[in-house]
Formats: C-alpha cells, sequence, structure tokens
C-alpha cells in the first residue's frame, strides 16, 4: 500500500494475516468433517456421521464470519493491487470450503442410510478416492496460507486421478446394478458418495486456482485435467 503511514500498513497486514487465520480454521473444520464423513461410510459409524452432519451449521457460521470481515477490509481498507486479490480471493475460498462442507455432511447422511441397507460391496476403491481428496484438500488448504503457486498447480493437475478412480467406481457400481436389480438401492447411494467426492475435488481445485491467481496476478489455463466421463458411459449404455 504506497504512500501509506507504516502505523496504517502494518495494521493492514495485520489484518490479512487474520483474514488468513481465519481461512485456515474453516479449512480445518471442512478437512475434519472429510475426513470423519469418509471414516463414519467406511467403518459403519452412524454416531461419526451424526457428528459431522450436526457440525455442519459451525462451518457456515465461520463462513459468514469471514465474509463479513473481507467485506470490512474491502470497505475500510480500499486494497489494491495483490492486497485486493487477496481479500477477494478469501470471499471465493469460503465458498468453496462451505460446499465441501455440505458434500461431506451429505456423504454422512448416505452412510447412515447405507448402514442400514444389506450391502457387501467393497468399499476400498471409495476409500482410495477419498483420500486422495483429502491430501488434495489439505495440500489446497495450505496453500492458502503458504502462498506458494507451486503447490497450486500440484493440486490442480492431481484432479485428474480423482476422476480417474471415480470414473471407475462409477462404471463398477453400474454394471452391479444392471446384473441384479436388488444392488439398485445400495448402489445408487454409493454413486451419489462418489460424486460427493469427485465434486469436493472439483471445488479443492478451484481453492488451488483462486490462491495461484491471487498470487501471481495470472489465472491458470481454462481447460484443466478433467477426466470425468461418466455421462459419455450413459450415453453410451443408452445408445
Amino acid at each position: 500500500m504506497p504512500n501509506e503511514p507504516k502505523h496504517i500498513v502494518t495494521s493492514f497486514e495485520a489484518d490479512l494475516k487474520k483474514l488468513r487465520d481465519m481461512i485456515a480454521t474453516m479449512g480445518g473444520l471442512v478437512e475434519r468433517a472429510v475426513a470423519d464423513a469418509t471414516t463414519a461410510l467406511l467403518e459403519h459409524n452412524p454416531d461419526l456421521a451424526t457428528r459431522v452432519i450436526e457440525q455442519d451449521p459451525q462451518i457456515n457460521a465461520e463462513q459468514h464470519a469471514v465474509e463479513q470481515f473481507a467485506v470490512r477490509l474491502l470497505a475500510l481498507r480500499q486494497p489494491v493491487a495483490d492486497d485486493l486479490r487477496e481479500v477477494i480471493q478469501a470471499l471465493k475460498v469460503v465458498t468453496d470450503l462451505e460446499r465441501i462442507g455440505d458434500y461431506a455432511a451429505n456423504i454422512a447422511k448416505r452412510s447412515i442410510v447405507i448402514n442400514q441397507v444389506a450391502s457387501t460391496f467393497a468399499l476400498s476403491g471409495l476409500g482410495q478416492m477419498a483420500l486422495l481428496v483429502q491430501q488434495n484438500l489439505k495440500s489446497s488448504i495450505d496453500t492458502v496460507g503458504e502462498a506458494s503457486p507451486e503447490k497450486a498447480i500440484a493440486v490442480w493437475r492431481a484432479d485428474q486421478a480423482v476422476d480417474d478412480l471415480y470414473n471407475t467406481i462409477f462404471r463398477e457400481l453400474i454394471t452391479y446394478m444392471m446384473e441384479d436389480a436388488r444392488n439398485i438401492t445400495a448402489c445408487t447411494h454409493l454413486l451419489f458418495i462418489a460424486k460427493n467426492l469427485e465434486r469436493i475435488g472439483d471445488h479443492t481445485t478451484n481453492v488451488a486456482e483462486l490462491t495461484y491467481y491471487a498470487i501471481t496476478g495470472e489465472s491458470l489455463p481454462d481447460f484443466r485435467p478433467k477426466g470425468d466421463t461418466t455421462s459419455n458411459y450413459m450415453h453410451n449404455l443408452n445408445g
């Protein structure tokens, strides 16, 4: 912030640090929600799933707090250039984080239903996909605090692997449903869970893209590695 008195600049830097800390707090809650929702599914733990659902309003409250603080910074500090990008980034990042929290709650809800349905399907594929999604999510949130464009690019590229796993799981579940109609209920819920994980991956990538722009002032390419081919698969089945 050129030409500003030193104490004003220092105060604004403290505000930006507080903003980053608030995002880190919200990010930590979201990371825990995704991890717990996954554990609830894989370990058939309805109590843990219920806790994930009950904690979703706290994530929403954190989003509102960040938004209010960021809007206050825009109004009172009138930041420009790099500082402006960081504040705008914060407003957009918390929207993605809130959506990830919603998907985690949805996974938890469906895991409770699946526990009540007789199902013999191995969940190892979903577990592998969830682990990769969690790793990318942690890296993406860390990138916000570390301001690392290299890590942001790594997360952006890693979404391809998430999509590849999703495509594999999708095809397997569709096959089970076609082989035996009694599989349809359980497989439908598992399909939605897989899609929720895939969407968490997309929002994680959005956070990385926003962070990269805030740091560098440049956008990553419009086209990013995107391997969800399930719409083509369904078209072929119908054709």
